[in-house]
């Protein structure tokens, strides 16, 4: 979904927006707040968010696999972020966490950006804006003619090029204007934010092994209660943080597993203002537990708890700098194979998974959420941002860098004969008018998904 537009045409800019979906293998919901899953990235945001970032389009994508198995991931199985974060409701948490995720995400965003500023800088062609962010210009500066800004919204950002700009002084024979370099000067321009987003996730993984390692979980039965509301159902009947839930009226829960959560969920969720006996764990003894749902404000029920899969994490950390390497590699791919098939199910169930789309708002919450739980954690949301935004970023679509690129190869394909201008002109803005009314729609609706919009609702 989009969040910024360049002021400049849009054939002669690059834009950063964005989008993200959460789904899971079925079609409803995960859980509903405020009976929600609590993300732990440092149990491994691996293989878990294939989330993406694109320009002009910042996607996030969200694939419900719950583990991979270690011929992906050699360091052992990843708990899925999926398995953790609430999809109806979200939660901002408290302000730290959500300008910790507001960081991360402006981060890739000037990344992304950078990657075509320099590739345009360092082969000599104009650049008359670099920007970060979209709305008001809150600051702004001028050097070797180009404006550098902060603007509002850190959710997006563009660099302009004075290609068709009727207010540059630059004579539009210029050889140095973007549009009338050579293919190959353009193609580089183009993808190079693509590139800068795929190095920047590999250091990012890089550092990750270097500093923190990387998590490994053992899972064991049951579903954890990491955290319980005041005065909810589960506060009042007796469920304490760091229970562990063995079974639910009589359903044992093996090891944590692809549905373990959700099952738990479901049977909450249709148990409104009837008891439900649980089974649980806590300080080494097992007992049971009466819980009476009370009754959301959709009829379903809700009992006020955060629950999460039952593991233990560890960190492998590497003992030489060869080993680091081969880790971030290892690592690396596995995201990366984690992104491209997330992206292939979006295509294959698309009648499914569209209902799913989210946009920036949600982004943020799922960063708070993640900080919130554990600082490692961002490492890894950080890196799969930073992949999805690359893979995205490269469908043939309007709008997209993808987009771009294909209008040149047709060039090439003609012998080097542009398209008119108009019809440029005209498939690119038809896609950035359409992202623009998904991106208004998705703000509107993660807004009213936003736990404390939908406790003042």
């Amino acid at each position: 979904m989009l969040i910024n537009f360049s002021a400049s045409p849009p054939s002669s800019c690059s834009s950063s927006h964005s989008l993200i979906r959460l789904s899971n293998q079925k079609s409803q919901p995960f859980s509903v707040f405020p009976l929600k899953h609590r993300p732990h990235l440092s149990k491994s945001l691996s293989s878990s968010i294939c989330c993406s970032l694109s320009s002009p389009n910042l996607g996030f994508h969200c694939k419900n696999q719950f583990f991979n198995e270690r011929s992906r991931y050699p360091f052992g199985k990843r708990l899925d972020f999926r398995s953790c974060a609430s999809v109806s409701g979200f939660d901002l948490g408290s302000f730290e966490s959500v300008l910790e995720a507001v960081g991360v995400l402006t981060a890739i965003i000037v990344v992304h950006e950078s990657g075509h500023f320099l590739a345009a800088y360092l082969q000599g062609i104009h650049v008359s804006k670099f920007a970060v962010g979209f709305g008001p210009i809150l600051a702004k500066f001028n050097a070797n003619n180009v404006e550098y800004s902060i603007r509002a919204f850190p959710l997006g950002g563009f660099v302009g090029f004075p290609d068709n700009d009727p207010e540059s002084d630059i004579p539009v024979d210029d050889e140095n204007l973007l549009k009338n370099r050579p293919i190959l000067d353009r193609i580089i321009v183009i993808s190079a934010g693509v590139v800068a987003n795929v190095i920047f996730a590999y250091l990012i993984i890089f550092f990750q092994v270097l500093s923190v390692g990387l998590p490994v979980q053992e899972t064991f039965p049951g579903v954890l209660v990491p955290d319980v509301r005041p005065f909810s159902a589960a506060s009042r009947d007796g469920l304490f943080p760091g229970d562990v839930i063995l079974s639910v009226n009589g359903l044992e829960f093996p090891k944590t597993g692809p549905n373990v959560v959700s099952e738990l969920v479901d049977v909450i969720k249709k148990s409104p203002k009837r008891n439900v006996l649980l089974k649980v764990e806590r300080r080494g003894q097992d007992f049971e537990i009466g819980v009476t749902p009370d009754k959301n404000f959709d009829g379903t029920g809700k009992i006020g708890v955060q629950l999460s899969p039952n593991v233990k994490i560890s960190k492998v950390r590497p003992k030489n700098v060869s080993e680091a390497l081969s880790f971030t590699g290892k690592e690396f791919w596995g995201l990366s194979f984690n992104v491209l098939d997330s992206l292939k199910q979006t295509f294959l169930n698309f009648s499914q998974t569209a209902s799913k789309v989210s946009g920036p708002v949600a982004i943020i919450a799922v960063g708070a959420e993640v900080a919130r739980s554990n600082v490692d954690g961002l490492y890894q949301f950080a890196a799969l941002l930073n992949l999805n935004l690359a893979v995205i970023n490269l469908l043939p679509l309007p709008a997209l860098d993808g987009g771009s690129l294909a209008l040149i190869l047709v060039e090439a394909a003609r012998g080097g004969r542009k398209l008119p201008r108009e019809v440029e002109q005209r498939i690119m803005s038809s896609g950035i008018t359409l992202v623009l009314l998904l991106g208004l729609f998705l703000i509107v609706r993660d807004t009213l998904n936003l736990d404390f919009i939908k406790e003042m609702l």
